[in-house]
């Protein structure tokens, strides 16, 4: 029996990731179109979003009606609402980083391109502006405080940020390792991840089949799972404890790291935040004597976070 239809955007999205091993490829591809592109669902016919993302309208349909929607139109009051409740919309779809499809006029100037980069750029981050308010940081921040080592993987595209975020992790003293896979170890790398441990992965289309194993790896050793990918339908996303969503600006192929990059570094200083110290309770020297220590203390621990180099 079907159960309820999803009455939220976000309660979609977690009802897509639930039934995505359900859903054929094609209303996989649906659904991710959908989730990426909400206000081209809201805005126009079933016909016209077929036309748009080069799905089949009978895909967007099957896909409604497989999440526990009469059809297309029922679906489509849902991405509606927030656009009725706004005074304009939360996504401008002037610029579609996320499909590449921002325009180039003159791809041989080097100043263009830079300058179209960065307006693509500046997309991805107000998207991630706006989500963030969504996104479980917090228990992403308490799932890697409570590990004994957090492991780092990321590959291909993804290993800058992987690399990055390990060393940040470590400079804000919370112990972690990052899995290169050099020399074709990295089973042996990831072998020593255990119960006690998060294993962070992050990986984008096309995703990395040795992160897909590691996580697999991972999973059957105990360790906890934090994935950092680009939707619910991803494969890393499948068996995850936790899944932070975050796409990038795209330009003719080549994806930028920005509003990832942004996400890991939202998370280390998390982490630092959170192990500053308390101020000083009152001790025999009295309330003066205890308050300048716990100033003491504070100028101490912010000086410190001025120095951390992340």
């Amino acid at each position: 029996m079907t159960s309820a239809k999803p009455n939220t955007l976000e309660a979609l999205r977690t009802r897509i990731g639930q039934q995505g091993e359900q859903l054929t490829p094609r209303m996989r591809d649906a659904a991710s179109y959908a989730m990426e592109h909400p206000n081209d669902i809201a805005l126009n016919p079933v016909a016209a979003v077929a036309k748009l993302s080069g799905i089949a309208a009978a895909a967007f349909i099957r896909l409604a009606q497989a999440l526990g929607f009469e059809g297309y139109s029922d679906l489509q009051r849902l991405f509606r609402a927030p656009l009725q409740q706004a005074a304009k919309p939360t996504h401008s779809e002037r610029i579609r980083h996320f499909g590449g499809e921002l325009s180039l006029d003159h791809p041989e100037d080097p100043a263009a391109v830079l300058q179209a980069f960065s307006q693509a750029n500046i997309v991805s981050l107000q998207h991630l502006q706006a989500d963030a308010a969504a996104l479980p940081l917090k228990q992403a921040i308490a799932m890697l405080q409570g590990a004994r080592i957090v492991h780092v993987m990321g590959l291909r595209r993804s290993y800058a940020l992987a690399a990055y975020f390990a060393y940040a992790l470590n400079r804000v003293k919370q112990p972690a390792v990052h899995i290169t896979a050099q020399g074709g170890s990295v089973a042996e790398q990831a072998s020593v991840a255990n119960d006690q441990d998060v294993l962070v992965a992050i990986s984008f289309p096309p995703y990395a089949e040795d992160t897909l194993k590691v996580c697999a790896q991972a999973r059957q050793q105990g360790a906890q799972l934090l994935v950092i990918t680009n939707g619910v339908l991803s494969p890393l996303a499948k068996n995850a404890d936790l899944v932070l969503e975050v796409n990038d600006a795209e330009l003719k192929g080549f994806r930028s790291l920005t509003s990832a990059l942004c996400l890991v570094q939202t998370l280390a200083m998390g982490i630092a935040f959170g192990k500053r110290s308390k101020p000083g309770r009152p001790g025999r020297g009295g309330k003066k004597a205890g308050r300048a220590a716990g100033a003491a203390a504070d100028s101490a621990e912010l000086l410190d976070l001025g120095t951390i180099d992340c």
